[in-house]
């Protein structure tokens, strides 16, 4: 496995290379890398991967660069946009961000005994003229995000001058991301139960734990590896899921079953995201030299818990002098909380969570990860400390505020409801295009920080200037512990439950739609498109893997105790109730056929009732599995 740590590899693309002379004097000095693939990122969140070998990629260098080279749009999600009668879609590089070498660990190149490199360089759809995948998004919204801070640092130099600089001072408007990744890892056929990993969580006896063989070697690797692409990993550590490895006769590990996470550096949000597929992508690879799989689903195991990424946004400026300002710290961190731009911001996050919320969670798998006592969160609800000089990180929140007042620069917030498969562009995009609008509410209103913390302590039902009368958006509790169901929606909203549900908010007529689309931001032939590509997902794995899955589950639920036990008879009893009553309501015929009719509303209601029934029949079930048999 040391083919990772070999000498001689070069992972990055010079700058000043990201150019037509650059490239090909950079090709010419590395033969070990073959193929050129131009990597752009559709409304599914799927990266492009096309092998392009070098000698024809020089042939028309100005036209890969440029975007002269063409493809089949049939071949990405773009729904609506690429159609079978207009399918041109074309490539734009993109010089702004890296470009980096992914090596074929299973490929040495006979010439020079390195492994064969294709050159990933980051790039752009063009459809018709104007721009249509997911990375184009976030540009444009970090550019509008650019733009109308410069504009609103003008509007308001009372504000400049607290902070200790001009607006003319500005020379840069920096937002930056990151995120966190999490994953589960297992041994390819292994078998632990569910019992043995729920046990294991409640005992915490995996957090932050020593990793050990295959998983040890291959984590360290993988820090290894993403500090050699720039990355600048933080840490990796064991989550809180999985079980200890067993230690097999021939002195192997087996039956691993372990969640990791990895985290890296923050960096711009194009950057950021691209670094994310990146990740990704070396994680899956060396985990799997090392004999292991790797799942990046949000809930892969029922019962345990699912895999975050947490995504991190913050707000700087460069001023002339060199000096970097955080605009979301306040002027006195030991006597405010936040900025008041840094309050317009988390405003804009929390009142239009619900559109938000439809860019970040559309997957049944998602949904799935959205479950009280996973620290999970099912509500949009904030937490920033339960006192300035008390700095502590509320895990049950959407939205959390990270600050230390003796290190002002890091102020930021942890949107904590992403996953592994949220597409980071089209998330971070939203984001800005909220935080914008809260930050202009404050700039309009001149609101002060005493002002904004009052509102954001509104209680539900409490009228406001901004945020929405229904709902209250503080909560320093665990909101698990603190609060039953029901109170919960009462003070924090009911969220969706279904993607049908949560999609509604990008509905053409909806209100939140006029908040993506400002400033050309968001398309609106790219916000259907993402719609369609969401719900024909949702509608197939309803069909193709609930369906199957849920029938199989109902006819495996067959009495296992011996005739005249009676906790056995009353256990079968019950779930002979749950049983029955799924079959009596027709719920799988009744979801199939409205499926088969295009009635989504339907399927989704359909889905919302027969899914706790499903969990109720799966808990019960595997409770009695464990005293009557397997």
């Amino acid at each position: 496995m040391g083919t990772f740590l070999r000498t001689g590899l070069t992972y990055l693309v010079p700058p000043t290379a990201r150019n037509e002379a650059g490239i090909r004097h950079f090709l010419a000095e590395h033969p070990e890398i073959r193929f050129v693939s131009l990597v752009a990122v559709d409304l599914g969140g799927n990266d492009t991967d096309e092998k392009i070998p070098v000698a024809t990629f020089l042939r028309d260098a100005p036209g890969f660069l440029t975007g002269a080279i063409q493809t089949d749009g049939s071949s990405v999600v773009l729904p609506g946009i690429a159609t079978l009668n207009d399918g041109k879609v074309d490539f734009i590089t993109d010089p702004s961000v890296s470009w980096y070498i992914d090596y074929n660990w299973d490929l040495e190149d006979p010439v020079t005994g390195l492994p064969v490199g294709t050159l990933r360089i980051p790039s752009f759809l063009l459809h018709a003229g104007r721009r249509v995948d997911s990375r184009s998004v976030l540009m444009r919204a970090t550019s509008v995000l650019g733009e109308k801070v410069r504009r609103l640092l003008f509007a308001w130099p009372e504000f400049t001058a607290e902070l200790g600089f001009a607006p003319d001072d500005v020379v840069e408007v920096i937002p930056t991301a990151a995120t966190e990744l999490e994953f589960w890892v297992r041994t390819p056929g292994g078998s632990v139960g569910v019992d043995e990993l729920a046990v294991s969580q409640a005992l915490q006896e995996q957090y932050w734990k020593r990793t050990k063989g295959p998983v040890r070697a291959a984590l360290e690797t993988s820090l290894l590896l993403l500090e050699e692409y720039g990355l600048a990993p933080e840490m990796g550590h064991k989550e809180v899921g999985g079980v200890k490895a067993r230690l097999r006769e021939e002195g192997r590990f087996g039956d691993v079953m372990e969640q990791l996470e990895i985290d890296w550096r923050y960096a711009t949000p194009l950057q950021a995201a691209d670094n994310e597929l990146l990740a990704r992508i070396i994680i899956k690879e060396v985990f799997r030299r090392y004999g292991l799989e790797v799942t990046f689903m949000a809930k892969p195991i029922p019962g345990v818990a699912g895999s975050g990424e947490h995504t991190h946004v913050g707000l700087a400026i460069r001023l002339r002098d060199g000096r970097t300002v955080n605009l979301f710290a306040p002027a006195d961190p030991y006597r405010h909380y936040l900025s008041p731009l840094g309050w317009g911001a988390l405003f804009g996050l929390l009142k239009h969570w619900p559109t938000l919320a439809a860019l970040v969670t559309a997957t049944n798998d998602a949904f799935n990860r959205l479950q009280p006592g996973f620290e999970a969160p099912v509500c949009p609800v904030a937490a920033i400390g339960p006192t300035v000089s008390r700095v502590t990180r509320n895990r049950t929140v959407l939205i959390c505020l990270v600050r230390d007042p003796e290190r002002p620069a890091g102020t930021r917030f942890e949107v904590r409801a992403p996953h592994p498969h949220t597409n980071t562009y089209l998330a971070l995009a939203g984001f800005f295009q909220a935080m914008l609008d809260g930050m202009e509410y404050v700039v309009r209103t001149r609101k002060k920080e005493e002002e904004l913390l009052t509102e954001f302590n509104k209680a539900a039902g409490q009228p406001a200037d901004y945020l929405p009368t229904e709902r209250a958006y503080r909560s320093e509790e665990d909101v698990f512990d603190a609060y039953g169901e029901e109170e919960r929606f009462r003070l924090f909203g009911r969220p969706p439950a279904t993607v049908w549900e949560t999609l509604q908010a990008l509905a053409p007529d909806a209100p939140g739609r006029s908040l993506l689309e400002a400033e050309g931001v968001f398309l609106p032939e790219v916000i259907d498109g993402y719609v369609a590509a969401m719900l024909a997902r949702w509608r197939l794995e309803l069909r193709e893997r609930l369906l199957p899955a849920w029938l199989a589950q109902v006819r495996g639920c067959v009495p296992r105790h011996e005739v005249g036990d009676a906790l056995g008879t009353a256990a079968w009893e019950k779930i002979d109730r749950i049983r029955r009553a799924i079959v009596a309501n027709s719920y799988f015929d009744r979801l199939r056929e409205a499926l088969e009719r295009g009635d989504d509303r339907t399927a989704s209601e359909l889905q919302r009732e027969v899914t706790p029934a499903m969990m109720s029949l799966q808990r019960e079930y595997h409770h009695y599995r464990r005293w009557y048999g397997t």
